[in-house]
C-alpha cells in the first residue's frame, strides 16, 4: 500500500568535525550513520525491537541522493517517514535538513524486511506494526 510520506520522526544532531572528509565536507557514507540514527528512532517509537521476540527488521537496502554539501559546524534535522506497506516489507524515505543552510540537502529511501531471526527469512508484518505505523503516520486503514 502507498502511503504519503510524513516525516512524523525527527532527530536533530550536530555535525561533528570529524566527520568530514579531506575535501571539508561531510563524507557521503556518514548521510547512512544519519539515516540509521533516525530509522532507530522511528523502530523505537514503533516498539520495534528483536530483544525478546526473535522478530525484528533488517535492512534490505538503502539509498540516498545528496543535495547540497553539508560542513562543520552545522546542525541538521533527519525525517523519517514510511511510503510503503507491503506484506512483509516497508519503505523508509528520509530527508536531512541544514539549520545552516535553511534547506534540505540529502533525500533518500530504505526497504526495511520484518524478519524471523530464528527461521532466517522475512515474515509478514503483524498487524500491531501495521496499525503502529498506521498511527505514527496518521493513516487510516493501512492493512
Amino acid at each position: 500500500m502507498e502511503l504519503e510520506t510524513s516525516y512524523p520522526v525527527r532527530v536533530d544532531q550536530d555535525v561533528a568535525w570529524g566527520e568530514q572528509d579531506k575535501l571539508g565536507h561531510v563524507n557521503n557514507t556518514v548521510y547512512f550513520r544519519y539515516f540509521e540514527n533516525a530509522r532507530i528512532a522511528q523502530f523505537a517509537k514503533l516498539g520495534l525491537n528483536t530483544t525478546n521476540s526473535g522478530f525484528g527488521s533488517i535492512l534490505a537496502n538503502t539509498q540516498c541522493d545528496f543535495l547540497k554539501p553539508i560542513h562543520f559546524p552545522d546542525r541538521i534535522r533527519t525525517e523519517i517517514g514510511v511510503s510503503r506497506l507491503g506484506k512483509s516489507s516497508f519503505v523508509q524515505q528520509y530527508r536531512i535538513f541544514s539549520y545552516t543552510q535553511q534547506c534540505y540537502v540529502a533525500t533518500g529511501n530504505s526497504v526495511s524486511v520484518y524478519y524471523d531471526y530464528a527461521a532466517a527469512r522475512s515474515a509478514p508484518i503483524p498487524e500491531q506494526l501495521r496499525q503502529a505505523i498506521a498511527q505514527l503516520e496518521e493513516v487510516r486503514g493501512v492493512r
